[in-house]
């Protein structure tokens, strides 16, 4: 197991419900601090339109993924939607020991799996920094939802369903971020990242 280097690397954990924004909001703060990364994720499902692979993702076969399990290569996985989605050890590990801030925009689940890793890890261990995107009401999600007009109806009543049990989990992370505007729900999370 590693142990961390004189240096003060943190790693930012993003959660919330889906149409919150985070996604936006992970971009602009990528955007605005050059000093940090994102964190690439693992999943089993086919790239979408112009994702590359390292890039969006790292997209690998459900044998590929299954193996780097059962090799306790994940700090966390969970199977969406019939993919399997993961946030791998190995990269995190190294961009931390490097001194490096890491961003990562994750499912409440994952967040929670993470913590409890923190617990375990000397290489996490204070360093991680968890932010729950709290939406102003249900009614602002599903507006969102229907705005972007991906999903079905069904589709939608179900991410409405697991946001009210999402915002449940927001007592237990570092700081709830009250979403009003995009501009000023990007300030606060600068804000948040700047005095780590």
């Amino acid at each position: 197991m590693q142990t961390p280097k004189n240096n003060s690397a943190q790693l930012l954990i993003v959660s919330g419900p889906a149409g919150s924004g985070k996604t936006t909001l992970c971009e602009g703060l990528l955007r605005t601090e050059t000093q940090l990364e994102r964190v690439i994720t693992t999943t089993t499902r086919p790239p979408r339109g112009t994702e590359v692979d390292g890039v969006d993702y790292h997209f690998l076969a459900v044998e590929a993924f299954e193996a780097r399990i059962t090799a306790g290569d994940f700090y966390e996985y969970a199977r969406v939607h019939g993919n399997l989605y993961g946030t791998q050890k190995k990269p995190i590990q190294e961009k931390l020991d490097a001194g490096i801030n890491l961003l990562l925009n994750i499912d409440v689940q994952g967040a929670a799996s993470f913590r409890a890793v923190a617990t375990k890890e000397p290489l996490l261990a204070g360093r991680i920094t968890t932010i729950f995107i709290m939406p102003l009401k249900l009614d602002v999600l599903k507006e969102r939802l229907e705005g972007r007009g991906t999903d079905s109806e069904a589709e939608m009543q179900r991410r409405l369903e697991v946001a009210k049990s999402e915002i449940q989990a927001a007592e237990y992370y570092d700081h709830i971020l009250q979403s009003s505007s995009r501009e000023s729900d990007l300030a606060a999370l600068q804000l948040i990242y700047r005095s780590l």
